[in-house]
């Protein structure tokens, strides 16, 4: 454990060190952007904020370099905040505890915010470092990223001069990005029956742990297990077989993030708690035995506890289950056009029953808009058939990729330059801020790249040392490279 600001590049570590200290989660980067607002004073840059609660830097161009093309490099400062069961950090109040582990640097048992803040920490070091080689700049840091996109969605159109935009939110080296998924989300409410609990029943809370979880865009393909949905598979002979009862689910905490763990209560009649010990038994194994490659740690556990006043009616456990249980998730088609890439997703993030309320949100994700409200409307039959109330949120848009693009010619060679080969061009199936900001500046040229940074959205999440130094040289090297701006 400990301090991480003295790793190489400390153009970067140092400034990730700065932001682990400050809480970041998405609606509460306030503090964070006033440390960036006082570093661009101290270089003396100018800056402001827009409506939308964006900060942009603007940092003067290198003696000889003003004639380049304006740059705006971008990456969001809010992170995603997932902690392990075990945990009690309070990402509200308390710094991110990052370590070194080998070659990676990693967080105690949270998030590390890798998601976005390598990229933030990239354009802080361009800032400070005054050896770094570059034309006119903006630096753009937006807000609520992992919550909605919200602050793209509201930046200013016709504020910003560039004509590039560097978006530094992608996490496999040797690629650059030209194109990425939309999304939207959709809540589904209902309220539900409950009657009082007789005393001849018994309660048990069931624990669902030990997933893997990750981010809902680039970790769906995997096939890895979500919480969610079996939970809803073991509840569903207990509540048909056993006479068992939901009193309480909680699981899920981000939309963007594969649920890891699940948390249920129910109650049922004492006399079936032989069969209940045997069916958890049964789930484990088979639960186990299907996932023993995927996700070696999957446990599910069960414990005593007092019998609540309440619980949903035997009729309303099923329907709500079921509801759960014939819900889509997971990869629902494949690209037609870039081999390997999802086209569409759907994610059943969170699911919240308690107090006669029971709400279940689910994100879904496609590079073709009406492929993704497909998919909401499917999920959208299956809670309305249950008598739920659906509101769907506001959708981003995808971004279309541009392969006669100049900043994507110039990035190439830079590559063939630095690594001896070209990078993999891809199409990534997550909502890259490059689709909305392309929205709103249809003339940028942008490509998206970034060091290697596995398990985002997870308390698994980690970052490669050694790729976040090839990444801050390659950065370097392409802002010396960017070309001369039309007379």
């Amino acid at each position: 454990m400990g301090n991480i600001s003295q790793i190489e590049p400390t153009a970067i570590w140092a400034n990730f060190q700065k932001l682990c200290d400050i809480p970041r989660p998405s609606t509460k980067e306030e503090a964070v952007l006033q440390m960036i607002e006082k570093l661009a004073d101290e270089n003396g840059c100018s800056h402001y904020r827009d409506s939308g609660s964006n900060l942009v830097v603007n940092v003067a161009a290198t003696s000889g370099y003003e004639d380049r093309k304006m740059v705006v490099l971008q990456s969001h400062v809010d992170m995603v905040t997932q902690a392990n069961s075990g945990s009690n950090h309070n990402f509200e109040t308390d710094p991110i505890n990052a370590y070194v582990d080998g070659e990676w640097v990693t967080a105690d048992n949270t998030t590390l915010g890798a998601d976005n803040g390598i990229g933030a920490a990239a354009m802080l070091g361009v800032l400070c470092d005054k050896s770094v080689v570059h034309g006119p700049l903006e630096l753009l840091f937006t807000v609520d990223e992992e919550r909605g996109l919200t602050g793209a969605m509201n930046l200013e159109p016709g504020r910003l001069q560039g004509e590039i935009l560097l978006n530094l939110d992608t996490e496999d080296e040797y690629e650059l990005y030209v194109g990425c998924a939309g999304g939207g989300d959709l809540v589904a409410r209902w309220q539900y029956h409950a009657d009082a609990v007789g005393k001849e029943l018994i309660a048990r809370k069931i624990a669902l742990t030990g997933l893997k979880g990750g981010h809902s865009g680039i970790d769906i393909i995997l096939g890895l297990g979500n919480a969610n949905k079996l939970m809803a598979r073991f509840l569903r002979p207990l509540l048909r077989d056993l006479e068992a009862r939901i009193v309480s689910i909680q699981a899920g905490t981000a939309r963007n993030a594969i649920p890891r763990e699940s948390f249920a209560t129910v109650v049922l009649p004492a006399g079936n708690a032989g069969a209940f010990d045997s069916a958890l038994a049964t789930f484990q194994d088979a639960v186990t035995g299907e996932y023993a490659d995927l996700e070696p740690n999957v446990a599910i556990a069960a414990s005593n506890v007092d019998l609540p006043e309440s619980a949903m009616t035997p009729a309303d456990s099923i329907t709500f289950n079921n509801a759960i249980l014939g819900s889509p998730n997971g990869v629902q088609a494949m690209s037609t056009s870039v081999p390997g890439v999802v086209e569409t997703s759907i994610n059943l993030a969170i699911v919240s029953v308690a107090d006669g309320q029971a709400k279940v949100t689910l994100s879904a994700r496609s590079s073709i808009s009406s492929a993704r409200d497909a998919t909401r409307d499917v999920a959208t039959a299956v809670f309305e058939n249950i008598g739920a109330t659906v509101t769907w949120g506001d959708a981003y848009p995808g971004w279309k990729p541009n392969m006669n693009s100049e900043v994507l010619d110039m990035m190439q060679a830079v590559h063939r330059d630095m690594f001896g080969k070209d990078a993999e061009v891809k199409v990534i199936h997550a909502g890259l801020e490059c689709g909305v900001l392309g929205s709103k500046y249809p003339n940028w040229d942008m490509i998206s790249f970034g060091p290697t940074i596995k398990r985002a959205h997870s308390p698994d999440e980690c970052a490669h040392i050694p790729a976040v130094a090839r990444f801050w040289d390659y950065l370097q090297a392409a802002l010396k490279a960017i070309p001369v701006k039309a007379a």
